[in-house]
């Protein structure tokens, strides 16, 4: 087969699946976010289709509707909440163009901790996926650092921060976030305290202008 009728192939797949009314729709997001709290508190491995129409609760038939397999809602589930992520920093980003870069990371920051305030469980959703799908694992991070290389070059561009491989800083400021919101958000279920984010931004700022 060639790899356009493979890709035609995988379209009318996914199109078979996609929520045909709005009411669908609900129901097919009822099922993810079962998804996301059963994966999230059992592991990919021990949760079944049945724990998460249980959780949902709608009938097991229904499941298939939406979704062809377990291991199909599990990447779906990690699609839609990297898109969730970088959507509510984008839109806490809006209008930083008449921003400081270092305005810009604090509410970037501040966006990264509210959504994983809310989605607790993506952590461990996350680091499950690279047994589970070691390409969307990377896929996962690619994405999320692609978004973030732009803002740093432009950064970069304008002289507020010194020139350097804005991959390599992408990642790292990536790193930084994910620890502390770790530290914090979900060790102690607490926002991540003013001091800590201040830190951050001071151990950014001062270690990236000239």
């Amino acid at each position: 087969m060639s790899e356009i009728d493979s890709q035609s192939k995988n379209e009318v797949q996914t199109l078979k699946y996609q929520a045909k009314t709005s009411r669908g729709e609900a129901t097919r997001q009822k099922l993810l976010d079962a998804a996301e709290e059963i994966f999230g508190t059992k592991g990919y491995f021990n949760t079944s289709i049945v724990d998460i129409t249980l959780k949902a609760e709608v009938a097991q038939g229904t499941f298939y509707i939406y979704f062809p397999s377990k291991i199909n809602v599990f990447q779906e589930l990690i699609k839609e909440l990297s898109h969730a992520l970088r959507k509510e920093i984008s839109q806490a980003l809006i209008g930083a163009g008449s921003l400081s870069r270092r305005e810009a990371e604090e509410l970037g920051f501040a966006a990264f901790f509210s959504f994983i305030k809310e989605h607790r469980n993506l952590y461990r959703l996350v680091q499950e996926v690279q047994f589970v799908d070691e390409e969307l694992y990377q896929w996962y991070y690619r994405r999320l650092a692609k978004g973030y290389i732009k803002g740093l070059e432009a950064a970069m561009a304008s002289g507020e921060f010194r020139s350097l491989d804005p991959e390599i800083v992408a990642y790292a400021l990536m790193g930084m976030a994910e620890f502390l919101g770790m530290r914090w958000v979900l060790w102690e279920k607490k926002d991540v305290p003013e001091k800590a984010l201040a830190t951050a931004m001071s151990l950014i700022m001062e270690g990236l202008i000239r």
